[in-house]
């Protein structure tokens, strides 16, 4: 899905990256725990959150996402549009809440994102 059809389908705003609206997304990601992003999230994701602080954009950057949406209308300060920017991840802001963001993405077909590897926890004891 392009990131110009979830800008229409959630009534985004584009706070910073309109050029890069054409970029493919593979799968999406709600989370406000930056440590559940580096660990559930997969390469060409979206980020939904309501976080708008620095963490979100070096958490992007680390976790290979492709964009962040930021849900109930939250804006990011102009140092981390500033930040976003120049790494050239889009940012989008909309007045939607997580879970009907999160709902409507995967009504449309977006995969939600999956373990990179299984937790601990879970694996078969030997």
């Amino acid at each position: 899905m392009k990131l110009a059809q979830i800008k229409i389908m959630l009534d985004a705003e584009v706070l910073c990256g309109i050029e890069w609206l054409d970029r493919e997304i593979k799968s999406a990601c709600g989370a406000d725990l930056m440590s559940d992003v580096l660990a559930f999230t997969k390469e060409n994701g979206l980020l939904l959150t309501g976080l708008t602080n620095i963490q979100v954009i070096r958490t992007a950057e680390v976790s290979d996402l492709v964009a962040i949406l930021f849900v109930r209308g939250k804006r990011p300060g102009p140092e981390v549009v500033a930040m976003a920017k120049n790494m050239q991840i889009p940012l989008l802001s909309t007045r939607k809440q997580m879970y009907e963001a999160c709902g409507l993405l995967y009504q449309d077909g977006l995969a939600g994102c999956t373990l990179k590897e299984e937790p601990f926890c879970c694996r078969d004891k030997e």
